[in-house]
């Protein structure tokens, strides 16, 4: 049996949930062993046909894909961002229309409740989008649940600024009520991996020019398909933050310290989401004050800092690897 990291992916599915994702088949260190696809980015639909062209383009077929939510638990029609991620959610690349049914697997959910049973003990979860999905699951199977080894979610914002309100993050201001329900019912505590570390998770445009060489020279068709996707990532970022040098690569920082959870620095702290409509809404909040005084929230792991250099070299090092098998599990 391979000893590498069992995780259960659930994403929306946008450029850099595909980069990660990348970094997950040519990595050692972890196995993806099923797939939930939801809203986000973009819709449940077009998420799922990305998932369909990363296995058109990797050649993997045989990783269990599960549909997950089309909208937010507050009964809100959810926006996507095409600015950002593409109209397809991987930047310029749109897909050619493939032989297709997303209504095959939309509405099998209940999957994932056998893919825990089935790992129970070694799945870790990493979750990179709203965290609609999860939150029901904490619902429907709480027992289930419990037999997760870790969870990894990339989400919040802390002590710095929110990408989509002054104060909130995109993946807790999609649905709060999700993430509030994350926060108070996980069984044990997550690692929560905010925009105070990610949005220092900077890939240069000049090391994506770089990898891209490496993949032109070894012909590494899937790795090709980074480069017009973090081109296209990191222009919305220099148009909307024009002193930044690079592309935040959130949950790329994210999926890297899974795979070794060493390699970031977290501070248990106790948690709150803003629920209430208005200028906090999707707030994530953390009691961080030194006093033994703190609020009487559920603690957590949340993400602090991380070694700029080290990320760089391993991220690279495993982009450069080649795939680390021919199938993922």
């Amino acid at each position: 049996m391979s000893d590498k990291k069992k995780v259960l992916v659930i994403s929306d599915f946008g450029i850099d949930d595909i980069v990660a994702v990348l970094y997950a088949y040519y990595s050692d260190t972890i196995e993806v062993v099923g797939i939930v696809s939801d809203y986000g980015n973009v819709s449940r639909e077009s998420a799922l046909k990305n998932v369909k062209y990363l296995q058109s383009i990797t050649g993997i077929t045989d990783i269990p894909v599960i549909g997950g939510a089309v909208s937010a638990l507050t009964g809100t029609r959810p926006n996507f961002y095409p600015e950002v991620h593409g109209v397809a959610g991987l930047g310029p690349i749109v897909p050619d229309e493939m032989a297709f049914d997303p209504s095959d697997i939309s509405e099998n959910f209940y999957e994932i409740k056998e893919l825990i049973n089935q790992y129970a003990g070694e799945l870790y979860i990493y979750s990179a989008g709203r965290l609609t999905s999860l939150a029901t699951a904490f619902i429907l199977y709480p027992e289930t649940m419990k037999k997760v080894k870790e969870f990894y979610v990339m989400g919040g914002a802390f002590n710095v600024p929110g990408n989509v309100t002054p104060i909130a993050e995109a993946n807790f201001y999609g649905d709060p009520y999700a993430a509030n329900i994350l926060i108070q019912l996980a069984p044990k505590k997550i690692h929560l991996i905010p925009l105070d570390v990610t949005m220092y998770a900077l890939i240069t445009p000049l090391m994506i020019d770089q990898l891209h060489e490496f993949y032109l020279k070894s012909n590494d068709k899937v790795g090709q398909i980074i480069k017009p996707m973090v081109d296209y990532y990191y222009r919305f970022y220099k148009k909307t933050y024009p002193g930044i040098t690079g592309s935040p690569l959130h949950d790329l920082v994210a999926m890297w310290a899974l795979a070794d959870g060493g390699k970031m620095v977290f501070e248990e702290v106790p948690i709150r989401v803003a629920v209430n409509t208005g200028c906090t809404f999707g707030q994530s909040i953390g009691d961080f004050r030194k006093s033994t005084d703190k609020e009487p929230w559920r603690i957590h792991n949340i993400a602090k800092q991380f070694h700029y250099g080290q990320f760089i070299k391993e991220v690279f090092a495993t982009l450069q690897s080649g795939p680390s098998r021919q199938e993922w599990r």
